[in-house]
């Protein structure tokens, strides 16, 4: 990751900061989308206890690679440099998805994929960094194969990425490249008292930073035994306490000191309300799903479609222009699980200087 980049790419948050602001108290649109994500495929090979893709008995249709490159040119012609984060299911089981990954290169699009590290063979890892990701993000749960394969669903997962990542950490190296590699772990009751060994164990094994997102409810296991319920509350607290003091001392994790403070009143599921402020996502989030449908959140319809539509008239679009004015009045309501909507323009500068960092 090259500070130039960064530092481009922070200028149109900042830029768009005050557009958010402006729209906020007038409601006059001239904002533009900052944050993109693709989900290429739904198709997963690994059996996460809260996650459903593997359990679809059908799957959506697949934008192909070809309409991938249409969506991506016509977000570049709309926005300019841009930054996007590819995931799944597992991404890297969509046949050409590293040619897509090799196409945003050659177009200047900054392109970083989330995968759950079951493909990355030393071939792969090779592949991968000559495509010069933006960043390239490893779903893990814990530092030890007990527990993050039970929550994968997946026995021997965890020493397949662990090798992974070291194909991937060997060949950055050997390519002289530079992109952050981002542990990323889903907050759980059965590995919330791990959290601070995966901050050590990510440095040791060569991982840029860490990043920890809260478990959302979705499955029945995330009701009946990944929920964290109120007798592991105050144990959660200290938890968090012991990151903020380790992120202090100058570990990578990127969440803020306030998310990390307001664990335990997510999983209270307390309505945070003007603590974190308005939604924001429906402000700055250009989402495209496995069929190429757009949201700006996933608690809202679809604001249009990539294959017939070009970005610029999704996003200012009479269907975008009505979620976008609903959106802003929820508030907290999903401000620990949206991508965006908990990161002010500070949060996201530090969270740059912390990667740049490390």
């Amino acid at each position: 990751m090259q500070f130039k980049t960064l530092a481009r790419l922070g200028v149109k948050h900042a830029k768009n900061a005050i557009a958010e602001a402006a729209y906020l108290q007038t409601s006059f649109d001239f904002t533009q989308p900052i944050s993109f994500s693709g989900l290429v495929n739904e198709r997963c090979n690994v059996k996460c206890r809260y996650c459903d893709y593997w359990r679809l008995k059908e799957y959506q249709d697949e934008l192909s690679i070809k309409e991938w490159q249409n969506a991506l040119l016509s977000i570049k012609a709309f926005v300019g440099e841009f930054s996007i984060n590819f995931s799944g299911g597992e991404p890297f089981l969509k046949p050409g998805f590293i040619d897509l990954l090799q196409f945003c290169s050659q177009q200047g699009i900054h392109s970083g994929v989330t995968t759950n590290g079951s493909c990355l063979s030393k071939v792969n890892a090779q592949k991968i960094a000559s495509t010069r990701p933006f960043n390239v993000n490893i779903s893990v749960d814990a530092p030890n194969s007990e527990v993050h394969d039970y929550l994968r669903g997946t026995p021997g997962l965890f020493d397949t990425l662990s090798q992974g990542i070291t194909y991937l950490t060997e060949e950055r190296i050997k390519q002289q490249q530079s992109f952050p590699i981002v542990i990323k772990t889903t907050i759980t009751a059965k590995n919330f008292r791990y959290l601070p060994a995966v901050v050590e164990w990510a440095q040791e094994i060569g991982a840029t930073a860490v990043h920890f997102q809260p478990l959302s409810r979705s499955t029945d296991e995330t009701f009946d035994e990944l929920w964290i319920e109120e007798k592991d509350w105050e144990e959660l607290a200290q938890i968090g306490e012991q990151l903020i003091m380790l992120k202090q001392q100058g570990a990578p994790i990127m969440n803020s000191e306030q998310l990390l403070t307001l664990l335990p009143s997510y999983f209270r599921e307390e309505d945070l309300g003007r603590q974190v402020g308005p939604n924001r996502t429906g402000l700055r989030t250009f989402t495209i799903t496995t069929n190429g449908d757009v949201f700006l959140s996933i608690h809202w319809p679809s604001i249009g479609n990539v294959k017939d539509q070009e970005a610029r008239d999704i996003w200012y679009g009479p269907k975008a222009q009505d979620i976008r004015q609903k959106s802003i009045s929820t508030y907290g309501k999903y401000w620990m699980n949206a991508t965006e909507a908990p990161k002010t323009l500070t949060d996201k500068l530090r969270m740059g200087w912390q990667l740049l960092q490390t």
